[in-house]
């Protein structure tokens, strides 16, 4: 979430450094790797079209060129070493672009290598890009993590849904290293080299500058919020996943709160019902909400480069929920969040600084931040919301393969949390993924948190 120190550029290859210090947040990362439940980030990207193979490397290596940051590797050590290190590579090291064979499962099974299997921070670079042919979405009685085909197919005909003749791209990064939006910027730069066609980003929506205003003294971060309460959970560990299409919410034009404060009221009403089913107690809630002030050109550093802030809820406004509460808890909500965002604030707060001082070696800091982690386990935000928004890139892959019609995100979902909610739109759409840890939820957990999701989604578009 720092991006590495220099910005990326776009035109031409960066002299690879020698050695470069892992920033803030990725040493935090790697002191806290868990092999059963890998640290990693998902894109799933639907075209309608299919993909030449040779191409699509070649696109793909040119850029990350164009992107030189991406290219690195973890710089192999002791324990008693001070820092962790990243090294500058001058190309890839592993092939990043594979095309699975066609199977019945395929679109299945590289969704579940996205959650399950995390590419190696040892070789360069730390992401690997799945190219699924021939692959429309499939039933919803798949496993869970599926695409949950009864709510796109009443989303209208587009090309590539309902068939079997599109191409899904998988793109799974180490999220030690790298971001999702980081990412998502060189895979834009890679449809623009491959189809030829242009994939600037579009402009921000320009909003009215507003003083921010002061978040409330009563909503405090110091009491120990609510937890997801335990549904059903698995025996498999890792994360499990779900994937939807809904439609955008409706807005009224003007209105002082934006879709992302929409996203946060029915994220907290969701969570807020889904307790009060399992009988936990009434506390406050805190989700967590990545903020990105990175541009979206090709000067967008790479790295992990979102900051932190946390949205509290307390649990009387949360009881009241109906269509006359409503306005007046997103009015709240819209207050909240900007009061946040405009808070200068490092991105996993002042104490995660001094842990990743080099006062001691790196095997003694991970023991101690491990160890910090757990103890701090119950202050623990209830949940993540990750809000991508628009998708600002066309990911137009020209004519054969055409234009990106759904994209999903995944985050990890590691206890405490156990659930994550990943959200961004596209062609006027919006497409949600739920992801949970196993230890806490299961499938039909998943599916019913989805239809409370869309219930109380339904329920913030009010008039007034």
């Amino acid at each position: 979430m720092t991006a590495l120190e220099q910005p990326a550029r776009a035109d031409g290859p960066l002299r690879p450094a020698a050695r470069i210090p892992f920033p803030v947040v990725d040493e935090v990362a790697r002191h806290c790797l868990q092999e059963e439940e890998p640290e990693t980030v998902h894109i799933e990207v639907h075209l309608p079209g299919r993909m030449d193979p040779d191409r699509l490397r070649t696109a793909f290596a040119e850029a990350l060129h164009r992107h030189p940051r991406i290219l690195m590797r973890e710089v192999p050590g002791r324990w008693y070493r001070r820092r962790y290190e990243w090294e500058l590579t001058a190309g890839p090291e592993v092939e990043v672009v594979s095309f699975p064979a066609p199977a019945r499962d395929a679109l299945r099974d590289a969704r579940t290598r996205a959650l399950t299997q995390a590419p190696p921070l040892s070789l360069s670079p730390p992401i690997r890009l799945e190219v699924v042919q021939g692959a429309g979405p499939v039933e919803g009685s798949e496993a869970a993590d599926a695409v949950d085909a009864s709510r796109t197919a009443g989303a209208g005909a587009r090309p590539g849904q309902g068939t079997r003749r599109g191409t899904v791209l998988f793109l799974t990064i180490n999220h030690t290293a790298l971001d999702g939006p980081a990412c998502l910027r060189v895979l834009a730069t890679a449809a623009e080299l491959y189809g030829g066609r242009d994939n600037s980003p579009v402009a921000s929506p320009v909003r009215t500058a507003q003083a921010p205003p002061q978040p409330e003294e009563a909503l405090s971060n110091w009491s120990r919020p609510a937890r997801v309460a335990q549904g059903t959970p698995e025996p498999s560990p890792g994360n499990g996943m779900l994937v939807t299409e809904l439609p955008l919410p409706h807005r009224p034009k003007g209105s002082p709160y934006t879709v992302n404060d929409q996203l946060m009221v029915t994220t907290a009403l969701t969570i807020a019902h889904w307790n009060r089913e399992h009988g936990a107690d009434r506390r406050p809630l805190r989700i967590t909400m990545p903020v990105d002030d990175r541009p979206r050109d090709a000067t967008m550093p790479i790295g992990n480069g979102t900051r932190l802030v946390e949205v509290p809820f307390s649990p009387a406004e949360l009881a009241a929920h109906d269509r006359d509460h409503m306005p007046a808890l997103l009015h709240r909500t819209a207050t909240r969040t900007r009061a946040l965002k405009s808070l200068p604030r490092p991105q996993l707060g002042h104490g995660a600084s001094l842990l990743t001082a080099p006062w001691a070696p790196v095997g003694v800091r991970a023991v101690l931040t491990r160890g910090l982690r757990r103890a701090a386990a119950p202050w623990t935000s209830t949940t993540l919301l990750s809000n991508i928004g628009r998708i600002p890139y066309p990911l137009d892959f020209g004519e054969e393969a055409g234009r990106a019609h759904a994209v999903w995100f995944s985050a990890p979902a590691r206890m405490p949390r156990g659930l994550t909610v990943t959200t961004a739109s596209t062609a006027g759409r919006l497409h949600l993924a739920l992801r949970w840890s196993r230890a806490l939820l299961g499938h039909g957990d998943g599916a019913h948190l989805r239809d409370l999701f869309e219930h109380y989604l339904h329920s913030t578009e009010v008039t007034a």
